[in-house]
């Protein structure tokens, strides 16, 4: 059975070789090897956190919308957790 969700992704591109959009789409390729499909991707650009964390400033913030099977976020989280771009995740389950 194929649930929708909702991925919130804040990158660290305090060192990043590319660009953004080379990096946006390589974690949605990260996405898509562990089964999910991708709708929709939303680059809400570069925002500032209420204070340092991890010695950052600000993150570049990411919404993915996919749809996939009931255990895929735990794949994606562990899986994400080795990218050393990536800051923060959240996912939710959309109706």
């Amino acid at each position: 059975m194929s649930r929708k969700y909702q991925g919130l992704i804040v990158l660290n591109t305090k060192s990043l070789d590319g660009t953004v959009d080379e990096l946006v789409t390589a974690v949605s390729k990260e996405l898509e090897a562990e089964g999910a499909k991708l709708e929709k991707i939303t680059q809400l650009g570069r925002r500032q956190f209420a204070y340092n964390a991890r010695h950052l400033e600000a993150g570049h913030y990411v919404n993915y919308t996919f749809q996939g099977a009931a255990d895929i976020v735990a794949k994606i989280q562990s899986r994400l957790r080795l990218n050393g771009h990536v800051h923060l995740q959240h996912f939710q389950r959309l109706a």
